[in-house]
This record gives structure tokens, C-alpha cells and sequence, in this order.
């Protein structure tokens, strides 16, 4: 066998070797995209919850992430009308938790209370039907044009009951407890 036969064919098996395998990333990214997304939820036959934006990406989890403006409606049981609305820059829906945060500029307005709450993240339990926050709030009374100031929120999800954790600010006073 000549030399340069020889060293060709060992140039050939050397080039037949299995380079390793270059590590695999698993894809993290959003399962599916929707436009334009309108939920509703509804009790007896009858709507209560109407959560609006114009996008949302769900993951492989179940995790939803809705990165544009979120409008949210929640109705009255009993005349069917919208009661309180709410409006934040962005939301996400952790499945696990079954818990959706709103965050950004977050704003709470019922019409039934005229009262209108701000603050920048909220958490909304759809099983408990209950609101919190541990982020600074402040709550304004448009009838009355006083406010009040505070961190940590509980609520309603309809907001038509409210409670700071720890208030401060200005507070209307019943005349009668003087």
C-alpha cells in the first residue's frame, strides 16, 4: 500500500468520526398567539367578568401573558350592567396559582361607588373572587374629591368592598362619630 493511498484513506475514516452533539435548548417561548382576545365569565347563565385586549401568547404550561392594554368589565348580578371597570398596560395569567396579576399603570373605576382606585400591580383570584396587592394604592372619592393613601389592598373583585392594609392620607369622617 503506498504511503499517500494509506494517508488518504486514514483522512477519510477520521472524517467519518461523530463530532458530540451540540447541547439542545427545549423552546420556551409562547405555544399559541391570539388577536384580538375577548373572555367572558359567566355565573348562571349570566355574564359577570369581560376581560379584553389585543393580544395574548400562551405557553406550553398553560401560563397566559397578555403584553398590551387590558380592559376588564364586571357586571352587575342583578341589572346586567357594567359596575366597575379596569384597565392596566399588561397582565398575565399563572396557571398553577390559577392567579392573574395586572401590572403597569393599573386603574379601578366604579361607577356604582364613584370611587376610582390606582395602583400598579393587582392579583385577581377567579376562585376566590377576591383582589389584593402589596403595592402602594390610592383610592379617590370623585363625589367627594377626598382620597386615601396606602400600601396593600383587599377587595372584592368588584370592587364594591375595599380594605387598605395600611392606610394613610386624607379620610372622610361620618359628621355623626364627632
Amino acid at each position: 500500500m503506498s504511503p499517500v493511498y494509506f494517508f488518504v484513506l486514514l483522512l477519510s475514516l477520521s472524517a467519518c468520526e461523530e463530532e458530540a452533539d451540540p447541547t439542545v435548548e427545549v423552546y420556551q417561548g409562547p405555544e399559541e398567539e391570539v388577536h384580538d382576545v375577548r373572555l367572558l365569565y359567566s355565573e348562571s347563565g349570566q355574564t359577570r367578568i369581560e376581560v379584553k385586549t389585543p393580544l395574548q401568547y400562551r405557553y406550553q404550561n398553560d401560563d397566559k401573558y397578555f403584553p398590551d392594554t387590558v380592559n376588564i368589565n364586571f357586571f352587575d348580578p342583578i341589572s346586567g350592567q357594567i359596575e366597575t371597570t379596569l384597565r392596566s398596560d399588561s397582565a398575565r395569567f399563572d396557571n398553577a396559582k390559577n392567579i392573574y396579576i395586572v401590572k403597569g399603570r393599573v386603574i379601578v373605576y366604579n361607577k356604582v361607588e364613584q370611587r376610582r382606585l390606582k395602583t400598579t400591580k393587582l392579583y385577581w383570584s377567579p376562585i376566590t373572587k377576591k383582589v389584593y396587592t402589596d403595592a402602594d394604592v390610592l383610592i379617590e372619592n370623585l363625589a367627594t374629591g377626598s382620597y386615601t393613601r396606602g400600601k396593600g389592598l383587599d377587595a372584592s373583585q368588584d370592587f364594591s368592598y375595599m380594605s387598605i392594609r395600611k392606610p394613610y392620607g386624607i379620610f372622610d369622617v361620618d359628621p355623626g362619630l364627632q
